[in-house]
């Protein structure tokens, strides 16, 4: 996890190191790579990717204001600085413009939490950013570039949908496989953090590549790199500006900061993957400009967070809802002590909640519960319905989280479980989840 979390120096030492060997070697084999590279880059994200966010209400406002700047002020902002600032290199044009068509990745929701925004709203932009962007993109590149370029139109739609449609129908087919055959509590300890990694991994081996098919052309002109990255500093700078202005002006603190997040964060994992595949020899060129705009979005993003509180006021106090997780560890009344030992000791977990047969929790038991009962020689199979079980923590998403660790410390239990309007366990709310708010928050 930790090249995810420094991908503001691992993309720059891939280009490097993709720059040396396209200078070293003839780096045409590599093209062979662009397609295995390009799954792995986008099928891990799309396994993650919770689409049933979508249809949750109560923030319309904010996501039509999302999409109005993604498809409607920043490409044709994007499009025109293309054209003053490259008239003479139309496929560097369009990859500014590609990359200003697909709104939105996973790190819009990681950055949104970093500064404590509205990680909910960030999650619907992902989605319909993903979506809408896939559609417009073949249409908007062949409207306002057809005339200096050769689109190759049907090479994009079906670009589109082997790298966007298929891997987002087999990543969600995946996601499903697992939660029914481990459930969502395993699902969310153990397999959703790994995804990410094989996600990043992918984007910096086609960054690689790209910088190793474009090294000879970039040798022979170092100073088109600074002519690259100013105009991307413009784009940045001004999609900034302008979300967070309507921002300030129209939302609250939380919908705010996921407007620009939402807004200013790109997919550029799939603007690479489009551009390697569909757009063949011109491929490299037009990559060139949206792996140097991977450096400006990650670092000018981390900086935002820095400046959040100044722009935005200080962020109210942490609620439920900012850490709990979907899925719990839980048994039934009906269970054994050994089964309750079993699956403690299988997921390294510390307590699990006992579910009577309405599946409403009736308590809780714990590693310390087990190793009393095991003092007092309760035998292996006995049913949890005739042991003393721990109180069970019950909170709302809207309870402040120093609530929640109140009660924590005076029960002497460290897991607290959100409830539905029916009574059952909806979420779960672990230490280790507040204990990584708190490293990062406090």
């Amino acid at each position: 996890m930790q090249i995810k979390k420094n991908l503001i120096w691992a993309i720059p030492v891939m280009m490097v190191a993709g720059f040396v060997t396209g200078i070293a070697t003839d780096a045409k084999p590599l093209k062979q790579l662009i397609i295995p590279l390009t799954f792995l880059m986008v099928y891990p994200m799309m396994v993650n990717l919770q689409v049933r966010k979508v249809f949750e209400g109560g923030d319309a406002k904010v996501q039509l204001a999302a999409q109005l700047l993604n498809f409607v002020v920043i490409p044709f902002f994007a499009f025109g600085l293309g054209r003053i600032a490259f008239p003479d290199s139309p496929y560097i044009a369009l990859g500014l413009l590609l990359a200003s068509l697909l709104p939105t990745s996973g790190m819009t929701i990681s950055w949104t939490g970093m500064a404590n925004g509205n990680m909910a709203a960030a999650v619907k932009m992902t989605v319909l950013g993903l979506f809408i962007g896939s559609v417009l993109t073949p249409i908007y590149i062949k409207t306002l570039m057809g005339t200096a370029v050769d689109i190759p139109l049907g090479r994009v739609f079906k670009q589109i949908m082997i790298v966007v449609l298929l891997p987002l129908v087999l990543g969600n087919i995946t996601q499903r496989m697992m939660i029914c055959r481990y459930g969502m509590a395993r699902y969310q300890k153990d397999f959703k953090k790994i995804f990410p990694l094989f996600s990043t991994l992918g984007v910096l081996g086609v960054v690689f590549v790209a910088l190793a098919l474009k090294a000879r052309a970039v040798a022979a002109d170092p100073g088109q790199l600074l002519g690259l990255i100013v105009p991307l500093l413009i784009l940045y700078g001004v999609n900034f500006l302008v979300s967070t202005i309507i921002g300030r002006l129209f939302f609250d603190r939380g919908n705010a900061i996921a407007l620009v997040y939402g807004t200013v964060m790109r997919n550029l994992s799939i603007a690479l993957a489009i551009a390697m595949t569909a757009f063949e020899e011109n491929g490299s060129q037009i990559a060139l400009i949206i792996a140097l705009a991977y450096i400006i979005q990650v670092q000018s993003a981390a900086w935002y967070v820095r400046f959040t509180d100044r722009i935005f006021g200080p962020a109210p106090d942490a609620k439920v809802q900012d850490v709990m997780l979907e899925g719990v560890f839980a048994l039934h009344l009906s269970d054994t002590l050994h089964q309750a030992i079993k699956l403690l000791a299988e997921e390294h977990i510390h307590s699990l909640a006992i579910l009577d047969t309405d599946s409403r929790p009736v308590g809780m038991i714990s590693t310390a519960g087990v190793i009393d009962a095991m003092a007092e020689g309760i035998p292996y199979d006995r049913p949890l319905s005739s042991m003393q079980l721990e109180p069970v923590l019950i909170a709302s998403a809207k309870t402040p989280l120093t609530v929640v660790l109140e009660n924590m410390r005076r029960a002497h239990e460290y897991k607290a479980l959100v409830l539905d309007a029916e009574g059952k366990i909806s979420h779960v709310v672990p230490h280790d989840e507040i204990m990584a708010r708190l490293a990062a928050h406090g």
